[in-house]
């Protein structure tokens, strides 16, 4: 059972969300807007947040805004807008999936379930080298508890950003992933010329995340590979 937060302003859809949630088993919590949202976020702990972005007064893009520079709390968006441009700017704040309605609830159930798994508490993690994990320098990665760590220190990764890491990681060395493998590996869908920008902006996430960790070396026009520190940007 995970703690989940509906931030939605149409009652109707709103109950229906946590209505299924519920009957998934969930302790769902609803907000209308968000300054109710955001009163909620610092007041109680949730596993995840599902955030609508046509909302009265703050709107869905403001509010991830303020999570981000306090939590790191799983954040699925959920609206009508489908156009590239308002996905860019979602994943550019981090969020873990981006979702247009109309969506089937059953659908929907299993992407909540699937950030959920990825994202169990991790803080300890690190000290405890395992025998799954995958390595790479000084950054370690673990399928099994979700954990990214440089040295001893965890990293807070959003899901798309840890199954970038992790195909680059689980690669042959030398060897370079390419943008269209991602994009089909990952989200599932044939790969177009668009679809590099949202690799991109993830990628920049991850690198910034990583800091002086940071091995991705770019291979213009293909994708990226891990290379050696000395040899990281080539």
């Amino acid at each position: 059972m995970a703690r989940i937060l509906i931030v939605e302003d149409n009652h109707d859809y709103q109950e229906l969300l946590q209505n299924f949630l519920e009957n998934a088993r969930h302790e769902v919590t609803a907000a209308g807007d968000g300054d109710r949202a955001l009163g909620l976020i610092d007041a109680l702990p949730f596993d995840l947040i599902l955030l609508d972005l046509m909302l009265p007064g703050i709107d869905g893009f403001d509010i991830c805004r303020s999570i981000r520079e306090k939590y790191d709390t799983p954040v699925i968006m959920l609206t009508a807008l489908d156009s590239e441009s308002y996905q860019m700017r979602g994943y550019g704040l981090q969020i873990d999936d981006y979702i247009t309605k109309p969506v089937s609830m059953a659908l929907l159930l299993q992407k909540v379930e699937a950030v959920l798994r990825r994202t169990m508490p991790r803080a300890s993690q690190c000290a405890q080298d395992t025998s799954k994990a995958l390595h790479f320098d000084t950054i370690s990665l673990d399928s099994v508890t979700h954990t990214v760590c440089v040295g001893n220190s965890p990293v807070d990764f959003t899901l798309r950003e840890f199954e970038i890491l992790h195909e680059l990681m689980q690669a042959p060395p030398g060897s370079v992933v390419t943008r269209k493998t991602l994009i089909e590996k990952l989200w599932g869908y044939d790969f177009s010329i668009s679809d590099t920008r949202i690799i991109d902006t993830h990628m920049k996430n991850i690198r910034q995340k990583l800091g002086v960790a940071d091995c991705i070396a770019t291979v213009r026009g293909i994708g990226y590979r891990l290379k050696k520190r000395e040899n990281c940007h080539e």
